[in-house]
């Protein structure tokens, strides 16, 4: 077990330091491969000034977009703005509009209105001197039997 996570040790620490810095690194250095990919190095022509000491150019935050959202292609700006706005009307007022359209239903299986008759019966009964409930549900003299004949 331990000869397999030495093997895997380094793979593990690099993803956890990676991640935990919150940056992404990314290569512009040119393959040596012959695989024939475009490198940004590749399309843009880069000055020797421009290079840093570890041998980078420096890419303009103008000509490409690295957090784009899928609202806009070219411009940062406008694809940043689309975001919010969408973000906003997208959530933040459905979110509003449908709680208060929600909460302005109609009342659902009328069940406040079943609460508000109960509540008025309660007061007249205790008003009459009744009890709440009686042992039958129905008043037994406006119950007509059939008659033991008829069977």
């Amino acid at each position: 077990m331990a000869s397999r996570l030495s093997r895997i040790w380094p793979t593990l620490y690099r993803a956890r330091l990676s991640s935990a810095l919150g940056s992404r690194c990314v290569s512009q250095t040119p393959k040596s491969s012959a695989s024939g990919a475009a490198v940004a190095s590749d399309l843009q022509p880069v000055s020797p000034a421009a290079h840093d000491s570890h041998g980078h150019a420096e890419v303009s935050p103008f000509e490409k977009n690295p957090d784009f959202h899928g609202f806009h292609h070219h411009d940062s700006f406008v694809d940043e703005w689309n975001m919010r706005l969408a973000f906003f009307f997208g959530i933040s007022v459905a979110i509003v509009v449908g709680g208060t359209f929600i909460h302005y239903l109609p009342d659902h299986g009328m069940r406040q209105w079943a609460r508000r008759e109960a509540e008025r019966l309660i007061k007249q009964r205790e008003a009459e001197g009744l009890p709440l409930m009686t042992d039958n549900y129905y008043d037994p003299s406006t119950i007509v039997l059939p008659s033991s004949g008829e069977e």
